[in-house]
């Protein structure tokens, strides 16, 4: 039988999915204070795990689509992917051995510097040419590779997707278009969330039902996302920025509710 929380469950993943949908990212930040507080997850570490989840398979969905659109510079995504889940474990231990509290508070400031990072409009390379080859590697390895490994990090920490940290990582280390970066992330989001994901199921931390229905609600959500995104193209920079105020502010309720535990490591 499905009851409250199931409904709460799918009603957040909608949310998170209609944004992703809508604005191309940022989404995914959203899904571990709406587990929390929306869907009732009383711990921080089964949020970020259960996250993690949703946010590999919304991940995968998306890269479906741009894959179909040849966006994906793949050997560039791929090496950058690897790094990252090397990162991606060593940050998802490190996450477990933090205080529940005390991590929910850091993820809250990260969630205003994502804001923050928002409110920028994103910037591509100039280089649609950039191919990852025997004659390439030597300059572009060291970067996809110290890139990856540092986003990767920060993606297992807090449980995130991490895209809006791939994307300029990716035109840091190659040059490559917007749009190319945008489709080339999802390849690493897809990486790191899974890979999180089973660090924490591994460690029974993975509410399995829960995760099921916000994934079904996030599919859902992104239909009709892309769908208003289309009606709504002129207005994308608006939402976006709207949408970073909103992240923000939850960012610094979400400080607030934790002030105590970071306060106690001073």
């Amino acid at each position: 039988m499905v009851g409250l929380q199931e409904i709460l469950s799918v009603a957040s993943g909608s949310l998170v999915g209609f944004t992703l949908g809508l604005i191309g990212g940022g989404g995914s930040i959203m899904a571990v204070p709406l587990l929390i507080y929306v869907v009732g997850i009383s711990s921080p570490h089964h949020a970020i795990g259960t996250s993690a989840v949703a946010v590999a398979a919304s991940a995968a969905f998306n890269l479906a689509g741009h894959a179909r659109a040849d966006t994906v510079k793949w050997r560039c995504a791929l090496v950058f992917a690897a790094a990252g889940v090397l990162g991606a474990l060593a940050g998802a231990a490190l996450g477990k051995a933090v205080d529940g509290q005390k991590l929910l508070a850091l993820f809250g400031l990260l969630m205003i510097v994502v804001g923050g990072v928002m409110l920028v409009r994103r910037k591509g390379g100039d280089d649609p040419d950039v191919r990852l080859s025997w004659t390439t590697a030597k300059s572009l390895m060291p970067s996809l590779v110290g890139y990856g490994l540092l986003v990767g990090a920060l993606s297992g920490f807090f449980g995130i997707g991490g895209g809006f940290l791939v994307v300029p990582g990716l035109v840091g280390a190659t040059a490559m278009p917007l749009l190319n970066a945008i489709g080339s992330s999802l390849v690493s989001v897809t990486a790191f969330g899974a890979t999180t994901a089973a660090s924490y199921a591994i460690s029974g931390l993975v509410d399995w039902t829960i995760a099921g229905f916000f994934v079904a609600g996030g599919v859902a959500g992104g239909v009709v996302g892309i769908f208003a995104a289309r009606r709504l193209a002129q207005h994308k920079n608006l939402l976006s920025r709207i949408f970073a105020v909103i992240v923000i502010t939850v960012g610094a309720y979400v400080v607030f509710k934790g002030a105590d535990a970071l306060l106690s490591w001073l």
